[in-house]
């Protein structure tokens, strides 16, 4: 936990309260995210936005469906994270359960080939013999590679939600809201998302063609994939992504989900019949993930796809390992990259981050760039060697600050200075690229310099760190119902925060656990409740100077303060089976 220069703001409300809503704390909440009518938290199927308006779906659905009903081969390429992973496992249970015969998948190895449909890529999947490549949550820019498929005679349907390039790729059907020209609502879905979407209309073709003998696939099975993929992107959780990850948490909820999801939560010691977004996102998410950072994709995909819990647990339990591994090798990363940082003289000047080390691991750098992004609240990119495949070549991750849309700031470089960024992509908070390792150091400060111009222009300080808070709790407030309340008022996200909450306590106990984290009992008007603070040091009490007045130096002390104010969501506390109220806080400083 990193508080200093943190700033709390107190939301504004944004719409007139919802009556419809009970609790006064859920309906502060909503009325902080301008939930202005009912409809806004109906989250039934019903209200999804229908799919005529894609880019190009009629024309993907019906290419699929005709293979399908003709016994072609479709290959079904995806993208190494959770949201490639859960697109093709979703595409494959769906093709099947429509009677397609002849259907298979490709994730590309990230430290053989790289992202997305490459030629090299089409040539590995020309080896197969497949007429049609469905690309999921990749191909946007794969210019080279649907031209080199085309060239060996392979129809290509992109399903994409990445933000395009100059140039689009000539294939068969481009789908993809983001595309120019396209009217679709939502710009916001996720590649498992999008795939969904042209799987229904598919299913719509096959109905009109009599395909099916008996009863008509149900897509709704498939929604606990949609849910985690959906999550794990950290796509903004507008009203149509909060239906699909909705519906996808009930099914999971009532056990109704593939075996696969079922293990994942084992090994993540999370309940089913409680599960949130924030479940999919902390726990689900990484392990699964943690199969394309380290070592191959098509591990997560087999767990997905396991037909029963002994060998979903088996392929659950060997991701929980290299998830282990994954994180001791953040834990190591991020402490050579804050290193790094502080020994560079010029860093606290510079605006945008941008690190590398021969040590770094190129599955990770995403993660390490979202903690170093997180401690300096700077846009940060950190880089590996790409290896065997391109070995003068970094790899680099990105992350950014709100407000910094930072695909558009790799593509402000990418025009000023053509052949310095070899490939990029993304989205505004998070994207990848390449560079050759002889131009890092101009990199680093062609990045500060754009990053400092993005934020001369902006109407405010994008580098100063916010928490923005839904104001004070009473006492009465930090009870079981009022957690439960807005734990049930979800599915919270990207751009539909979790409520937090902010205030003063009295500090009773503090303890270390977990060799990291901390452990408080607090108190408000005569009322206790735990609190968990993850990453963070104990507190000890801040004293002003004597005589020191408003603003003047203040000193520390070894024993802890009397008093703090805290940052806080309010949690549920289930362990030894006993439910109580929780403060997860992501904020504590002591008060003087």
């Amino acid at each position: 936990m990193n508080t200093s220069g943190l700033v709390i703001k107190r939301h504004a409300p944004r719409c007139e309260p919802l009556t419809e809503v009970h609790n006064p704390v859920l309906r502060r909440v909503y009325q902080h995210r301008g939930v202005a009518d009912a409809d806004a938290i109906d989250l039934s199927l019903q209200g999804l936005h229908p799919p005529q308006t894609l880019s190009d779906i009629d024309i993907a659905a019906q290419r699929l469906a005709t293979a399908i009903m003709g016994g072609e081969h479709i290959l079904v390429v995806g993208d190494f994270d959770a949201d490639g992973a859960t697109s093709v496992a979703l595409c494959m249970s769906v093709f099947q359960a429509f009677g397609a015969t002849d259907v298979s998948y490709l994730v590309p190895n990230r430290f053989e080939f790289g992202y997305g449909l490459s030629p090299e890529i089409v040539d590995l999947a020309a080896t197969r013999a497949p007429r049609v490549i469905m690309t999921v949550d990749n191909g946007v820019s794969s210019v080279a590679g649907v031209a080199k498929a085309t060239e060996l005679g392979i129809d290509v349907i992109v399903t994409d939600h990445h933000l395009p390039g100059a140039e689009l790729p000539a294939a068969t059907a481009m789908v993809n809201p983001n595309m120019p020209g396209c009217t679709f609502p939502s710009k916001a879905l996720a590649g498992v998302g999008v795939a969904y979407y042209v799987l229904s209309v598919v299913r719509r073709h096959l109905v009109t063609a009599n395909w099916f003998s008996g009863e008509v696939p149900n897509l709704g099975q498939h929604l606990d994939l949609v849910a985690l993929g959906t999550v794990a992107d950290v796509v903004p959780l507008d009203a149509n992504n909060r239906r699909l990850v909705y519906q996808g948490l009930r099914r999971m909820r009532a056990g109704a989900c593939r075996p696969g999801i079922k293990a994942l939560a084992e090994v993540g010691k999370r309940q089913l019949a409680t599960l949130t977004a924030q479940d999919l996102g902390f726990a689900l998410g990484p392990r699964l993930n943690a199969a394309g950072r380290l070592e191959d994709m098509a591990l997560g995909i087999k767990c997905l796809l396991a037909e029963d819990l002994t060998e979903a647990r088996r392929l659950a339990t060997a991701l929980d390992q290299l998830n282990r591994t994954r994180r001791e090798l953040e834990q190591d990363m991020v402490g050579d990259a804050e290193f790094l940082v502080a020994a560079d003289q010029a860093a606290d000047h510079r605006l945008g981050l941008a690190i590398y080390h021969e040590t770094f691991h190129q599955g990770v750098v995403g993660i390490v760039a979202g903690r170093i992004r997180e401690k300096f609240n700077k846009p940060t990119i950190v880089f590996a060697d790409a290896g065997d495949v391109a070995p003068d070549e970094l790899k680099g991750s990105a992350r950014s600050v709100e407000g910094l849309h930072i695909r558009d700031a790799l593509d402000r470089i990418a025009t000023r200075q053509p052949g310095l960024l070899l490939k990029f992509g993304g989205h505004a908070m998070a994207a990848g690229l390449a560079i050759k390792r002889v131009h890092f150091e101009r990199f680093v400060a062609v990045w500060d310099k754009v990053v400092g111009e993005i934020v001369a222009e902006a109407q405010t300080d994008l580098l100063q760190a916010v928490l923005y808070s839904d104001g004070q709790l009473s006492a009465g407030d930090l009870a079981l119902d009022t957690a439960f309340a807005l734990r049930e008022g979800g599915p919270w996200g990207a751009e539909f925060t979790e409520p937090l909450f902010d205030g003063e306590f009295e500090l009773v106990s503090q303890r270390v656990v977990g060799e990291i984290h901390l452990k408080l009992v607090l108190k408000l008007d005569g009322r206790l409740i735990d609190g968990i603070a993850f990453r963070q040091a104990p507190l000890t009490a801040v004293t002003e100077a004597a005589g020191a007045g408003a603003g003047d130096a203040t000193s520390s002390s070894d024993r802890p303060p009397a008093r703090v104010h805290a940052a806080y969501r309010l949690g549920i506390n289930d362990y030894g089976q006993v439910q109580t109220p929780q403060l997860v806080v992501e904020y504590l400083q002591p008060i003087p």
